[in-house]
């Protein structure tokens, strides 16, 4: 799981919009503003029968800084990813 969901710099990061856009998902900021330091990203690549899927998770950050359900409270009602 992607350790950003839970990131007080979630909203402005421009790695989580990196991870948003491989992921085709709608950005929480168009103009990110906050430059990471030494993200690592996990990226888990799966052959499909007609397709190859790609899962992307930053589980690791120099920068983290912790605010539970961050990612949540900036999204109400919709499903965290996973």
């Amino acid at each position: 799981m992607c350790i950003c969901v839970n990131c007080h710099y979630v909203d402005r990061c421009t790695t989580y919009n990196a991870v948003e856009t491989q992921h085709e998902q709608a950005h929480l900021t168009e103009t990110p503003d906050f430059e990471a330091t030494e993200p690592t990203i996990n990226v888990n690549i799966r052959d499909r029968s007609d397709y190859i899927e790609m899962e992307w998770d930053v589980v690791g950050c120099l920068s983290f800084k912790e605010e539970k359900g961050k990612w949540a409270k900036l999204r109400p009602g919709e499903l965290i990813p996973t």
